[in-house]
This record gives C-alpha cells, sequence and structure tokens, in this order.
C-alpha cells in the first residue's frame, strides 16, 4: 500500500518459523522417486538423537542472509543418483521459492547410501 502523504511504501516483516522450512525441504526430498528415505548418519551425534523435523537436513543462513541447505539421503537401488540428487534440488528450490518466497543459494545433496532391498518400493 502507498502511504498517500508522501508517496513511500510500507514494508513489514515476516519471520517463518525453522521448522516449517525444514518441513518443507523433508516433503520436497520424499516426493522424489528414487529417494528412499532421509538418514542421520552423517549428522553430529546431537542431531541424530534429536526427534524433530530435521531428520536428513541442515540449513544454515550465511552472513547475507541466504539459505543453503544440506540433505542426506538413501536412494532406492534401480535409479540414477545423478539424477535423483538433481531432481532433489530443484523439488527443494521450487518449493521454497512457491511456498515461501525464499530462493535458497546452495542445495547439498549428499547420498549416504543405496537401498538393495526390492520390497520397500
Amino acid at each position: 500500500m502507498k502511504n498517500s502523504e508522501n508517496g513511500l511504501q510500507k514494508k513489514g516483516r515476516v519471520d517463518i518459523d525453522r521448522d516449517i522450512l525444514l518441513s518443507i525441504i523433508n516433503l520436497a526430498t520424499k516426493e522424489i522417486n528414487g529417494v528412499d528415505s532421509l538418514t542421520n548418519c552423517e549428522l553430529s551425534i546431537f542431531r541424530k538423537m534429536s526427534k524433530s523435523k530435521s531428520e536428513g537436513v541442515t540449513i544454515k543462513f550465511d552472513i547475507n542472509g541466504v539459505l543453503n541447505v544440506d540433505v542426506y539421503i538413501i536412494v532406492h537401488i534401480g535409479y540414477s543418483v545423478p539424477d535423483v540428487a538433481y531432481r532433489v534440488q530443484e523439488n527443494i528450490k521450487n518449493s521454497l521459492n512457491s511456498m515461501v518466497g525464499i530462493k535458497p543459494g546452495k542445495i547439498n545433496v549428499h547420498v549416504s547410501g543405496v537401498n538393495c532391498d526390492e520390497a520397500t518400493e
């Protein structure tokens, strides 16, 4: 809205809870065919013990306020690892942009393993 007296536009501030960002990233990752699961195997012992929406996901804001994402996944056997990783990156980027208007900086996908169990699909 424009202020009619001086023509200035008033801007507000939106705060987004960290758990919401983690949930969006978690869901965007799990939507991709070939992702068997998210894993905490590469995370610190403290992060492994916490039961939260951050399973397999870490987020950090850099000095400039840019969101950087690290996702740790296990890929299902029979899928191309580079293809799955690329689709995870794109889906996270699109989900964050469309749901909360954030354009993330780096999205690092760490493939921690391959699940060879045919019965899980």
